[in-house]
């Protein structure tokens, strides 16, 4: 089924493989992530994960066979939606949110696909979610939380920069603030002081606003500990170039410091 592009949601493709069975939904945008989102899937599956919750693929376009249907059907996944319109990371979560709200779920996890984070973590994020939390943010820097082989700049980035950063413009702490393994409640989602789906949020903007913009208004915030594992022997795997992607990074983060993003 096709979606025409509206305000604040491009334009896509859905692909349903089963109709709707749990309150919450995974997200996990891609492009081209090969054997790594299909690794993930199988680690989902192997965990029972589509029992709990709803697993929708929100893909840029890839071309490299990771989203056949017939691949997508056997590893649980319950609707692949690909954009056709501009945009990167943000208007493939705008694509989903809208989906997911649309649909009705309770609550929304993202985690990215490249298979770096710990899927099976899922359940304890909808915990949170039914206990009254707004924002949940995945962190590997908590108690409990695992990281390994993360490489030292990113290490040194998000522990000295981004987190401090974050941290104080939500006036509340938190760890792990580059890491996209969150859960938004319909409520914080829904809220019109939010607005999430709206143009301006085409790359990695929509990460940084919702990691602060839930506290500034009052709602309930935690992080749970998470695993973030890195590939020992391989490139490091990311979307983000070294000068130009980290760069990208910098301006947003500053620019959701002055409340740029806000409505």
């Amino acid at each position: 089924m096709l979606y025409e592009k509206k305000p604040g949601v491009p334009r896509f493709e859905c692909t349903r493989y089963s109709e709707k069975k749990s309150d919450y939904i995974v997200l996990i945008p891609i492009i081209n992530e090969g054997e790594r989102i299909i690794t993930e899937l199988k680690r989902a599956k192997d965990h029972n994960i589509p029992d709990v919750a709803d697993i929708v693929i929100c893909d840029g376009g890839s071309t490299d066979g990771s989203t056949e249907d017939d691949l997508l059907r056997s590893l649980g996944v319950n609707a692949l939606l690909v954009k056709k319109d501009e945009g990167k990371q943000g208007a493939q979560l705008r694509m989903g949110i809208w989906w997911a709200l649309e649909n009705g779920y309770k609550g929304i996890i993202t985690i990215d696909g490249n298979n770096k984070d710990s899927i099976e973590d899922v359940p304890s994020f909808i915990s949170k979610l039914e206990e009254g939390f707004d924002l949940i943010q995945g962190s590997r820097f908590v108690k409990g939380g695992h990281a390994e082989n993360t490489p030292f700049v990113r290490w040194l980035a998000v522990r000295l920069l981004h987190a401090p950063v974050i941290s104080l413009t939500a006036h509340q702490r938190f760890t792990d603030t580059t890491n996209a393994y969150r859960g938004y409640s319909r409520r914080y989602l829904e809220d019109e002081r939010v607005k999430p789906l709206r143009d301006i949020f085409m790359t990695y903007e929509l990460l940084a606003y919702l990691s602060v913009r839930a506290t500034q208004i009052g709602m309930k915030a935690c992080e749970i500990p998470v695993s973030r594992v890195y590939p020992a022997k391989e490139k490091t795997p990311t979307k983000i170039s070294f000068f130009k992607g980290n760069g990208n990074l910098l301006k947003i983060l500053f620019r959701n410091a002055r409340g740029r993003y806000n409505p």
